[in-house]
């Protein structure tokens, strides 16, 4: 082209340089359109254009026009407006769902595209070591994992707060529960509704939280009966025969902790845009309607339709199982503490433990005391502490001492005559 530059791509480059051998006549036509893999026909149009316009003709006639397809330039505007006053710092995908809600279909990719080009979205990308990626299990409820995300949910100007996730490793199938803190108590709750839906999985995928495994040395009566010391919550698993696997790295429970991206894409916007700042308000979106929303939107069939959840017990009160437990020793009047209380056991429990007896008290998550001897509830009363005794050392009377002068040959006497001397 004269008087300017002509672009053309890596085919139109090649299709330029077969063109040439063929006006040169070093190819034939058809030698051409087989080596392009183009018929015979569209050859000679290709020629004829280079023949008439020169290397023009060999560009596509559609580039630099608009196309058919193409969105409105006031529909694009309109998107853009729109995700700039309410869907600022939202993704491409989520945004794009939300314009949807409000009749502004568009697909994910148009408005990543649109974004980018605006400078309203920057492409992130995490790279990490490379890992082996291990299979997902078959059956829903072979093995769950459990983890808590601590995030400015309700927003940067508000404390951090965490969501406890509980998500099965062969569906994707997630529980989710907002609490203050990744505490003991947020754990229980949590496994506690998973088990009134499902039912009691095989295994828990975990951290080594404290509040999971536990890392203090066991004491004399663990050594005794060759137990490893174990925590309050692991003793609930216990008692269901949950198996509580703890992972060696993050990465090791890959599937919940990409989970708590997806929340913290999709739940701290859903929470800003609905004006929610409690923990209560937050849980009833999550319990209503959020998990199931993303459930039925990212869950995916097992591998195998049979399930390993198992039933919970038969006349096994949850209370029971989910509560802090341990153990006191009765003494000579009928009493023990915890807690710094002192609990009378009374005397019309039959049969009556007697004293020096081992007494197992339940905390339930409500506050609530129980106290069981041989797997029996007790009867009980809480009785007022007695004050703490003040010990104060007594004041003895200091003997007299008497009056002595020094001898003579001291060394005080000596120091004196030598200063005398002096003068």
């Amino acid at each position: 082209m004269e008087g300017g530059h002509l672009v053309m791509s890596r085919k139109e480059r090649l299709r330029k340089s077969v063109v040439e051998r063929v006006a040169s006549g070093e190819l034939l036509q058809v030698e051409a359109a087989r080596l392009l893999g183009i018929g015979v026909r569209q050859m000679k149009r290709v020629y004829r254009r280079y023949r008439l316009e020169g290397d023009a003709g060999l560009v596509h006639r559609s580039r630099g026009r608009a196309s058919s397809h193409a969105t409105p330039t006031p529909v694009r505007q309109q998107v853009l407006e729109r995700y700039e006053q309410t869907y600022q710092g939202l993704g491409p995908t989520l945004a794009a769902e939300k314009l949807a809600e409000e009749g502004l279909v568009i697909d994910h990719e148009t408005l990543r595209r649109w974004l980018i080009a605006g400078g309203l979205w920057l492409r992130r990308r995490k790279r990490g070591p490379h890992r082996q990626r291990r299979p997902s299990k078959e059956h829903f409820g072979e093995l769950v994992q459990l983890d808590g995300s601590h995030h400015a949910w309700f927003g940067p100007d508000r404390p951090r707060t965490c969501l406890m996730s509980l998500v099965d490793d062969a569906t994707g199938c997630t529980m989710t529960l907002m609490a203050e803190q990744e505490t003991t108590e947020a754990a229980m709750a949590l496994l506690q509704q998973w088990l009134k839906r499902y039912g009691v999985p095989k295994a828990l995928y975990t951290d080594r939280k404290n509040v999971y495994v536990s890392d203090r040395p066991p004491t004399l009566e663990e050594q005794l009966a060759d137990q490893e010391p174990i925590t309050a919550f692991g003793k609930a698993c216990q008692k269901l025969g949950i198996l509580i696997i703890p992972a060696n790295s993050p990465q090791a429970k890959g599937r919940v902790e990409r989970k708590h991206g997806v929340y913290q894409d999709r739940l701290y916007h859903e929470l800003r845009l609905r004006n929610i700042t409690t923990l209560d308000a937050a849980n009833r979106l999550l319990h209503d309607q959020f998990d199931e929303h993303l459930n039925r939107k990212f869950a995916r069939c097992p591998k195998s339709p049979r399930d390993f959840h198992r039933p919970i017990p038969s006349r096994t009160d949850l209370r029971d199982v989910f509560c802090y437990e341990h153990t006191r020793v009765l003494t000579n009047d009928w009493t023990l503490r915890y807690n710094g209380q002192v609990l009378q056991v009374l005397k019309l429990n039959n049969p009556l433990p007697r004293p020096k007896a081992t007494i197992t008290v339940r905390q339930w998550l409500d506050g609530t005391l129980h106290l069981l001897y041989r797997d029996r509830p007790l009867v009980f009363s809480t009785l007022a502490a007695a004050p703490p005794r003040q010990y104060k050392q007594p004041d003895f009377p200091k003997a007299p001492r008497p009056k002595t002068k020094p001898r003579h040959d001291h060394p005080w006497r000596h120091k004196a005559c030598v200063m005398r001397s002096q003068k």
